[in-house]
C-alpha cells in the first residue's frame, strides 16, 4: 500500500471572466471547482494507474468537507485528520485578460492534531510506501518530515520524499527509497547551476552519498534522469506538444514512477511510465487520466 501526506490541502476555485474592472460589478463566464495538494495530487493518478494508495493529512471546515466529498466521488481512499478549528483553505483564480491568483494560507494544525496523524501513520507495515510531498504550512514544526520518518524508521517502509533545501537535505539520513529534485532545485542544494546530465550525474551521486536510494531529476524540456541504487542512469525524452499546464507534472512523474516500479521492480519501466504519467498531465487542463497517459506511454519519444 502506497500513503501519501497532504498537510495543506486546498480547493482551487477558478473564475473567469472576460475583461475585469477593478471600479465596477464584474460577471463570471464560468467558474470551475477543483482539489488540489501534491500528495492528493500523486494519490490521484495512482488511482489512475490501478495501484492501492490511501491519502492522509489535515482537513477543516466545510472546505475541508468538499475535497472529502470530491476525493470519495473520484473513488480515491482517504483518511484525513479533521480539524476542530479553521477552513482548508480555498485558493482564488481570477482568469481574465490579466490574471490574479490569491493563495490562503490554511487552518492552524495544532499538537493533538499532529499525533492524531502520527496514529493514522502507526499503520504503515512493512513494505508499504510513505509519500512527503510539498512545503510545511507555518503552523507545523520545522522539522515534521523528520519527526514522521524518524517514527517509522526500522519498519522496512519505503520514503518518499518530493521537497526542496534543507527540508528534502536533512531527511537524507532516513534513506529515502527516492527523492525528486527537479535540475533548478537540485543546483540549489550544492549552490552551483546544472547545465548538463553530466551535472546531474555528479551531483545526483552526492545525493546518493548521504543516504538517497533512489534520485529521480525532472529537466523540463529535456525530460528526466533516473540515479538507481544500483549505480546505474538511465534517461527518457519528453514529447513534443502545447504545453497546457505545468501544475501536478512533478506529483503526476511520481506517482508514475512508483506504480512503474511496484509492478515491475523495472527502474527503466518505472522512468517511462513516470515521464508518461508527467507529460500527459502537461498537455492537459487537469491532472492526466488513465486513457491519457497509456496514449503518451505508446509514443516513440518514451521509448
Amino acid at each position: 500500500m502506497i500513503y501519501t501526506v497532504t498537510f495543506n490541502p486546498a480547493l482551487d476555485y477558478l473564475i473567469y471572466v472576460t475583461d475585469l474592472q477593478s471600479n465596477d460589478i464584474n460577471r463570471t463566464e464560468k467558474e470551475q471547482l477543483f482539489y488540489g495538494g501534491k500528495g492528493i495530487n500523486v494519490s490521484v493518478i495512482l488511482t489512475q494507474l490501478g495501484i492501492e494508495n490511501k491519502a492522509l493529512g489535515f482537513l477543516a471546515g466545510f472546505s475541508g468537507c468538499q475535497i472529502e466529498d470530491m476525493l470519495n466521488a473520484d473513488s480515491i481512499d482517504n483518511d484525513f485528520v479533521h480539524l476542530k478549528n479553521g477552513y482548508t483553505r480555498i485558493n482564488v483564480k481570477i482568469k481574465s485578460k490579466k490574471e490574479i491568483d490569491i493563495n490562503a494560507d490554511g487552518p492552524e494544525i495544532t499538537d493533538s492534531d499532529i499525533e492524531s496523524l502520527f496514529k493514522k501513520l502507526e499503520n504503515l507495515k512493512k513494505n508499504d510506501c510513505l509519500v512527503l510531498a510539498g512545503s510545511i504550512p507555518k503552523s507545523l514544526p520545522d522539522d515534521i518530515y523528520e519527526k514522521i520518518l524518524d517514527k517509522l524508521k526500522g519498519k522496512g517502509i519505503d520514503f518518499v520524499v518530493d521537497a526542496t533545501g534543507d527540508l528534502l537535505k536533512n531527511v537524507l539520513k532516513y534513506k529515502p527509497f527516492m527523492i525528486k529534485p527537479n535540475h533548478h532545485e537540485l543546483g540549489e542544494i550544492f549552490e552551483t547551476e546544472i547545465k548538463t546530465l553530466d551535472d546531474i550525474k555528479k551531483y545526483g551521486k552526492k545525493l546518493q552519498e548521504m543516504g538517497a536510494r533512489n534520485v529521480l531529476v525532472s529537466r523540463g524540456k529535456d525530460g528526466a534522469a533516473l540515479l538507481d541504487e544500483n549505480g546505474n542512469i538511465h534517461t527518457m525524452g519528453n514529447v513534443p506538444g502545447k504545453l497546457v499546464s505545468s501544475v501536478g507534472c512533478g506529483d503526476s512523474m511520481v506517482a508514475g514512477f512508483l506504480a512503474g516500479y511496484y509492478k515491475t521492480n523495472d527502474y527503466v519501466y518505472a522512468l517511462r511510465l513516470g515521464s508518461a504519467c508527467g507529460n500527459a498531465t502537461a498537455f492537459s487542463s487537469s491532472l492526466a487520466t488513465k486513457e491519457e497517459i497509456e496514449k503518451m506511454l505508446n509514443n516513440s519519444e518514451l521509448k
